[in-house]
């Protein structure tokens, strides 16, 4: 085995650093999970689902945005305390969560849901659904723009937050729009009965399918994990310790350190790590939960008002474009318009933080733990990881229209592997910041306490559907 991995360096001790900019000067890595989390669960699979039940399970979208807040928390404090990234905090634990994290990565996001709704997307606004195209040739679209975005400038992560930041913007602008188009008290009444539902669940709907709808609202599956490596390039805490990864086809190359730092125990780097500590905090409520929030409700909201009341349950490839058509029929082609725009940008802020969270991490594990990475520079390997996903997600898509199987099960399947992700990484993540972290730095009793109801929702959630999985196949 230690032929195969690199050697893990001990923390290195250093001083951490201190937090000299005000929040709004270094604001942004929330806002990019924003952008990731705004993707298929809140455009598409909560939608698709209140179109089909209504608002009785709402609460379930709220609770999987309130759990992940706490989830980032610990992740934001691992990488501010060490500067690491968490899956080198997993390999600290033992060296088989490698594979293991580059495996779930690439199960759960290989399928490019993300980048053939997007393409869908982007035909309805050009040219409408029956537009001309195939869905591989709109998707090849979208994957080049996804690469002048991230090989244009020269530091990948500048990029894309200003990019997310401003489609994030046009997303919030125009949903609301959309709310104030076509809502109405009744439409108000039935989503704050479904946000106190607590606990229901539609006799038709399966633990598989909640399973499902429960992970991907908010950034889910492994997409969570992206979050330690918009601090590090933001140089928020011990992060500034490391270079910002740089556009290998512009930039000129540096070696990064593969391992982090730790901080003596002293006041002044209590002091800093609790300014540090209370900038994440923020960052996090502010742009993930708050803004979050608010966009899956008003999503939610204009499914609840446009597809419901109609009975329609759109079919694939077609869900964006069947509320926008209902919304041109109330508000004419403007309302159709200012749908199909929030549609672009939301799955199209998706499918580029995904395509360059892939790339970071699988580039970030291969670098750090396996013998002979470190002879190629980190944006090498970033680079490499991004062009295979982007043309493989070209072929994929290519493969899978011709044999007519929709995005929705792409999106689906992601939803349901990252579900299983989150059961291993969650607890983990909890286990990693006691066991390596000084005292003051480690989780108090509310974030041990809403982790562990976290990881028992994702483990009772993951046990659950693999029952469920074993009775379809007996009962088959």
């Amino acid at each position: 085995m230690s032929k195969i991995y690199q050697p893990l360096d001990d923390f290195k001790v250093v001083e951490l650093p201190e937090k000299q900019l005000p929040f709004w000067k270094i604001a942004g890595p929330g806002a990019i999970l924003v952008g990731l989390s705004i993707g298929a669960g809140e455009s598409v699979i909560w939608p698709r689902i209140v179109a089909e039940y209504g608002g009785s399970m709402i609460w379930a979208a709220v609770l999987g945005v309130f759990l992940q807040l706490w989830i980032n928390f610990e992740v934001g404090r691992w990488t501010i305390a060490t500067g690491e990234t968490v899956y080198t905090g997993y390999s600290r634990i033992w060296r088989g969560f490698a594979p293991l994290f580059i495996l779930l990565t690439v199960v759960g996001w290989i399928a490019p849901g993300w980048a053939r709704t997007s393409g869908l997307a982007l035909k309805a606004l050009v040219l409408g659904p029956g537009g001309w195209g195939s869905d591989t040739f709109w998707t090849i679209v979208t994957f080049a723009a996804v690469a002048l975005i991230l090989f244009g400038p020269k530091m990948i992560y500048q990029s894309v937050e200003n990019t997310v930041e401003v489609l994030v913007a046009i997303v919030t602008i125009g949903l609301i729009l959309v709310a104030i188009m076509v809502g109405s008290m009744d439409t108000w009444k039935e989503l704050g009965a479904g946000l106190i539902n607590v606990g229901y669940k539609e006799p038709g709907m399966s633990v598989k399918q909640l399973f499902i709808a429960l992970v991907f609202a908010g950034a889910g599956g492994t997409a969570n994990l992206f979050y330690t490596f918009y601090l590090r390039d933001k140089n928020i805490g011990m992060g500034a310790q490391l270079p910002g990864l740089q556009n290998p086809l512009r930039g000129r190359s540096e070696k990064v350190p593969a391992t982090g730092f730790l901080f003596e125990v002293t006041e002044e780097n209590r002091k800093r790590f609790t300014e540090w500590w209370q900038y994440v905090k923020r960052d996090q409520m502010l742009f993930f939960w708050a803004l979050n929030t608010l966009t899956i409700l008003l999503f939610i909201f204009g499914a609840l008002a446009v597809l419901h009341p109609n009975g329609i349950v759109p079919e694939q490839g077609r869900l964006i474009y069947d509320e926008a058509q209902i919304l041109g029929e109330i508000w004419g082609v403007a309302g159709q318009k200012i749908f199909l725009l929030v549609g672009v940008a939301t799955l199209f802020g998706t499918q580029l933080a995904l395509v360059d969270g892939v790339s970071r991490s699988i580039s970030d594990i291969i670098y750090t733990n396996f013998q002979g990475a470190q002879n190629r520079d980190l944006n090498w390997w970033y680079l490499l990881i991004a062009g295979i996903w982007i043309v493989g997600g070209c072929v994929i898509t290519f493969v899978m229209e011709q044999l007519n199987v929709s995005e929705l099960g792409f999106l689906f399947n992601a939803a349901y592997m990252g579900g299983f992700a989150m059961a291993i990484y969650v607890p983990l993540t909890l286990y990693m910041n006691y066991r390596f972290l000084p005292d003051f730095a480690k989780p108090k009793r509310l974030s041990t306490f809403m982790m562990i109801i976290a990881s028992c929702v994702y483990i009772g959630f993951a046990i659950s559907s693999i029952i469920w999985e074993a009775k379809q196949l007996i009962g088959g």
